[in-house]
């Protein structure tokens, strides 16, 4: 017997470099992106979880900024590996369901090119490893159900687990599914020890997190709050859909209908219909919790490949099979865009007035937006802002100096500061949003601050002082972060007895 030889045709294998190219070329345009920043400094503070996320992307993007400092490409190995495995994996999911090689290609060539998975393979950021999560765990209930192998409860506990301490959304895709199994005949797993051995093991993995959010009083709770409360914009049904063909893509959209219908009305296997089931549960849950446009996209990789397999028997003639590949590959390519930095600013922002496309179009909060849609303006003026306040700093006198801190309005600013402003000798930053608040005002008094933006007539209630010592003004970046930077003297009551009432989490 000879060993099978590997076929680095097969569409997964082709899929997955072409990712990898695409990203190889994009990957280091721009700079580093709000959240990133974060994530570093995040990271570098080791934690078994923080105020607004899992261990596992901080303790990744710090390790990754360790390795290969401010170069891009380098530093967003991750997510670009974490998507060509989820593009490949999509491919195969479809192979696993029962389809051919356009099937194949078709659902490969779908995630690939939807804007969504385009930018979570640009950056690191929570969703990096979710669709891959999601993917792995629809996997082992599809060969759950062609082997009747109970152990593959196992695989998708550890999986489920793994993805918790990535993003708690997974609970939500976990709890949908539950859902739907319950019509299936894969429901008879209740009655035996492998799916309960499967949620020890992912209660197992997600627990010091799970104990770390009890010691903190559940943060992210309260954070979760915030969003439903406010933040998030409230989208009508017609709404939240219309954002999901935008973030997936017009021409993606016949096949995951296409998987829906097959999962309610004819399963080819049982296992389907859960999955159609759980994406209306989700679809609805985010309505009414207020849940962000994307929240869902992590299910797309699975409807894609089992829509695959639907279309894939009614498209029989192979010039149908080359214009949905080509048409879904055209659209893709001029999409892209608008999802990652293909484009100088310049020429973006000419090619969306070209394409009528404002930069509000896939907003999900109450923000208001400058030239750039808010992934590409948080990705500008983080240097520029540090070297601003490095220059305030050194502008003081010694003793003043040697006194002063910077007070970050958000987690992006006092980020940046940490990141780039080590280099320049600023003290690290201090900030009341989200984990900036657990880590406190550091041992400062609040006797010299300096803080970019601000209310006004609070810093002059506050401090004795309150002097413009220069501003930010990256036409670029977002509005709210091109404004006054203030040099704050002299804070009445001192900032460690004020220090809970900058507490913000959102």
């Amino acid at each position: 017997m000879t060993a099978k030889t590997f076929d680095w045709r097969q569409p997964s294998v082709l899929l997955a470099l072409l990712t990898v190219g695409i990203h190889l070329l994009v990957n280091g345009r721009y700079g580093f992106f709000r959240d990133e920043l974060y994530f570093i400094v995040c990271g570098r503070h080791p934690a078994w979880g923080y105020v607004d996320q899992p261990p596992l992307i901080p303790l990744l993007a710090a390790g990754s900024r360790a390795l290969f400092g401010d170069f891009l490409i380098g530093f967003r190995l991750v997510p670009m590996l974490a998507m060509a495995a989820t593009v490949a994996l999509t491919a195969e999911f479809a192979k696993l369901n029962g389809g051919g090689r356009f099937a194949q290609w078709l659902a490969g060539l779908c995630t690939l090119f939807a804007a969504m998975f385009l930018t979570v393979g640009l950056i690191f950021t929570t969703d990096t490893f979710q669709a891959l999560t999601w993917l792995g765990c629809a996997w082992c209930l599809v060969r759950l159900e062609q082997s009747g192998d109970q152990r593959w409860w196992l695989g998708f506990g550890a999986i489920a687990g793994v993805g918790l301490f990535g993003k708690y959304i997974v609970a939500f895709y976990l709890a949908a599914l539950a859902a739907g199994l319950l019509f299936t005949p894969l429901r008879r797993s209740l009655g035996q020890r492998w799916v309960y051995l499967g949620v020890a093991l992912m209660l197992a993995i997600i627990l010091p997190n799970l104990l770390w959010q009890i010691s903190e009083g559940w943060p992210f709770l309260e954070l979760g709050k915030a969003g439903a409360g406010g933040k998030n914009l409230a989208l009508s049904p017609l709404d939240f859909l219309s954002q999901q063909l935008l973030l997936i893509g017009p021409l993606a959209a016949p096949v995951w209908i296409a998987g829906l219908w097959a999962g309610f009305v004819r399963p080819r296997l049982k296992v389907w219909r859960a999955f159609a089931i759980a994406y209306g549960l989700l679809f609805a849950i985010f309505i009414v919790i207020h849940g962000k446009a994307y929240y869902l996209s992590s299910i797309y990789p699975v409807v894609l490949g089992v829509g695959a397999v639907v279309l894939e028997g009614w498209l029989t003639r192979a010039t149908w099979r080359a214009l949905a590949l080509g048409a879904v590959t055209v659209t893709g390519v001029l999409i892209a865009p608008m999802a990652v930095p293909v484009l100088s600013e310049a020429n973006y922002l000419a090619y969306a007035r070209a394409l009528g496309v404002a930069p509000s179009a896939t907003a999900s909060e109450h923000q208001r937006l400058g030239l750039l849609p808010q992934h590409f303006a948080d990705m500008h003026g983080w240097p520029q802002m540090a070297a601003k306040v490095a220059a305030v700093w050194r502008a003081l006198p010694p003793d003043e100096r040697a006194r002063a801190v910077f007070f970050g309005q958000n987690y992006g600013e006092a980020a940046a500061i940490d990141v780039f402003g080590a280099g320049l000798g600023l003290p690290r930053a201090i900030g009341g949003h989200n984990n900036y608040y657990l880590w406190g005002p550091r041992g400062h008094d609040g006797s010299v601050v300096i803080a970019v933006g601000g209310d006004v007539a609070e810093y002059r209630r506050l401090f004795r002082s309150v002097t413009v010592a220069g501003a930010t003004d990256d036409p670029y970046a977002m509005p709210y972060e091109n404004r006054p930077i203030y040099v704050l003297r002299g804070m009445n009551p001192p900032l460690q007895t004020y220090w809970p009432k900058v507490k913000h989490y959102e």
